[in-house]
């Protein structure tokens, strides 16, 4: 099947497409697999054209059968996810307006105490390049990955998520706090959980290793 032609509909300038309201009857299944380390692979074959794979990340939506398409238009093609859809490879902290100290706030290394965290928000970013801000409307919760481990998520759109690369996982770990049993961060004023004090002690929960 050649990718390009589903995509002969969806202008690649416009804002997001209205995925949402596009019902057309389901065309198939079609041979492309959403890996867990966020490749793409078409029949057999990665999917190396970075831009190729925004497009049809833009297109891509989760249904309640929990099943995912590819949706334009007048075409719908069932694909298989091995994880969530993508993963988040980068995160940046920003200071809500007036808020005195350090952008990424974590432990004082000179004694080990918790400095003040000054109330701010983090920023997101996945691997197609879409990124979002932790708080009410996405938020991280945890999740089995295919191997087992709990390993937080964020919802994005649409019935899709993204899961927190090893690299990010690590970066929020180190600004995190304990509440209770857990472990997180709080971003926009909503806490936003890292993992469980005893899995993560026990090694769980390392974040997916698409970014490692």
């Amino acid at each position: 099947m050649h990718l390009d032609r589903i995509l002969s509909g969806v202008s690649p300038l416009a804002d997001r497409p209205p995925v949402e309201h596009w019902n057309p009857r389901l065309s198939g299944d079609m041979d492309l697999v959403i890996q867990h380390d966020g490749r793409w692979v078409h029949e057999g074959t990665p999917m190396v054209r970075h831009e190729l794979v925004q497009l049809f990340a833009r297109i891509l939506r989760r249904e309640d059968d929990g099943d995912y398409y590819l949706v334009t238009p007048v075409e719908k093609w069932r694909i298989q996810v091995e994880d969530c859809a993508f993963i988040v490879v980068s995160a940046e902290f920003k200071r809500d307006a007036g808020e005195p100290g350090l952008d990424e706030p974590g432990l004082d290394e000179k004694n080990g105490a918790a400095q003040q965290r000054p109330a701010g928000t983090w920023w997101l970013t996945t691997n197609v390049g879409e990124c979002i801000a932790l708080g009410r409307e996405h938020r991280l919760s945890l999740s089995r990955t295919p191997s087992g481990d709990s390993v937080p998520e964020v919802n994005l759109r649409l019935g899709l998520a993204a899961r927190l690369g090893r690299n990010v996982f690590y970066q929020l770990v180190e600004q995190g706090q304990q509440q209770g049993d857990g472990f997180g961060i709080q971003s926009a004023g909503i806490w936003q959980p890292l993992g469980c004090l005893d899995e993560m002690a026990s090694g769980e929960g390392n974040g997916s290793e698409g970014d490692a």
